[in-house]
């Protein structure tokens, strides 16, 4: 299953630890999504929005282990649901699976785009050292 990612595990080490191994990546684009910062967090949350959309990392033929893992970490507020991405140099379409804010947790999203540079000069840090699960993710 190919995974598509848009926040903080488009950053290889911090996938690499969520997932407990490494993967093949490459760059797409997400059509009809939005993505925005969660407040309090560094992290975003992606849902629909016509007309707009988001880059990120595909990450190809994500296994049954690193996949478990994966939904450990996004917890309750997100809900892994399929898309089709095109990629940013072919323009080839591939499916995939994504992360999406669920509904009921919307009011939390700022309402101001994410920037992964921003998290890489600002917040990576502070999510690093703010994130303790990992180790849960191996039980």
């Amino acid at each position: 299953m190919n995974l598509f990612t848009y926040g903080t595990l488009m950053v290889p080490e911090i996938m690499h630890q969520v997932a407990g191994c490494t993967l093949q990546s490459v760059e797409v684009s997400l059509e009809g999504y939005v993505r925005y910062g969660v407040q309090g967090e560094q992290y975003p949350g992606v849902t629909v929005q016509d007309g707009s959309s988001v880059d990120g990392i595909l990450y190809l033929d994500v296994g049954p282990e690193a996949l478990r893992r994966l939904d450990a970490f996004e917890g309750k507020m997100y809900s892994r649901e399929p898309v089709t991405v095109m990629g940013k140099n072919d323009q080839k379409s591939l499916e995939a699976m994504v992360y999406v804010f669920r509904p009921e947790y919307e009011h939390l999203l700022t309402g101001e785009s994410w920037d992964l540079q921003r998290f890489l000069q600002n917040g990576r840090e502070i999510f690093e050292q703010q994130y303790t699960g990992f180790e849960e993710l191996q039980s």
